[in-house]
């Protein structure tokens, strides 16, 4: 069975990057449970700059194979923000209900047009000093007038994508993991990890 660090301590992401996994062998261990606790300091440009500075500094630690992903909103109205900002968009990291505050907040006067967004996902999987893959995700919707639904973290309660006439916290999990932008990531990513899984 294959061992892979994520890159990260987030539940939420790691759930998600877990069940989207489920039907390969792989065993995946958060920083913390390999006994890392270090602050990465997110400072790129891009979420692939980001993605891929969180998976390389664990693979330096560890030498073990590393999966990273940096995503977040983008709002047309706000010229692409929040952006790599997404998860500090209120000034403090975290505070999912300040974040949603401030984008509906922004977002009161603008008409449905104007609402108009995308979640995107960078992913990069370091599998050696010289293997390193990379992808990115996206998917698009728009931004709710209120929060709708539970099923959620981040601006899942605000991302409504109108095909499903639902928010993604509306959203069971299996739907959303089979739409979201991080599920388009790992899909981009499914060629290069049959032939990995197939290694031995």
């Amino acid at each position: 069975m294959k061992k892979i660090i994520i890159a990260s301590n987030n539940k939420n992401k790691i759930r998600e990057i877990q069940q989207i996994f489920s039907k390969y062998p792989v065993k995946f261990f958060s920083v913390k449970e390999v006994g890392i606790d270090i602050d990465i300091v997110e400072d790129g440009n891009t979420f692939m700059e980001n993605a891929y500075k969180k998976a390389k500094q664990i693979h330096d630690i560890t030498g073990g194979i590393v999966i990273a992903d940096d995503s977040g909103l983008m709002v047309d109205a706000l010229n692409g923000a929040p952006g790599i900002y997404s998860a500090r968009f209120c000034g403090e990291h975290g505070n999912d209900k300040k974040n949603n505050e401030k984008l509906l907040k922004l977002l009161e006067d603008k008409d449905e047009e104007d609402r108009k967004a995308k979640f995107v996902c960078a992913i990069v999987l370091i599998l050696d000093d010289n293997k390193v893959i990379k992808v990115i995700g996206e998917v698009y919707g728009t931004i709710a007038h209120s929060e709708m639904g539970d099923n959620n973290f981040g601006y899942d309660p605000l991302f409504y994508v109108p095909e499903y006439n639902k928010t993604f916290a509306q959203m069971p999990a299996n739907l959303k993991n089979s739409i979201s932008h991080r599920a388009k990531a790992l899909e981009a990513l499914k060629e290069k990890i049959d032939s990995f899984m197939k290694e031995d």
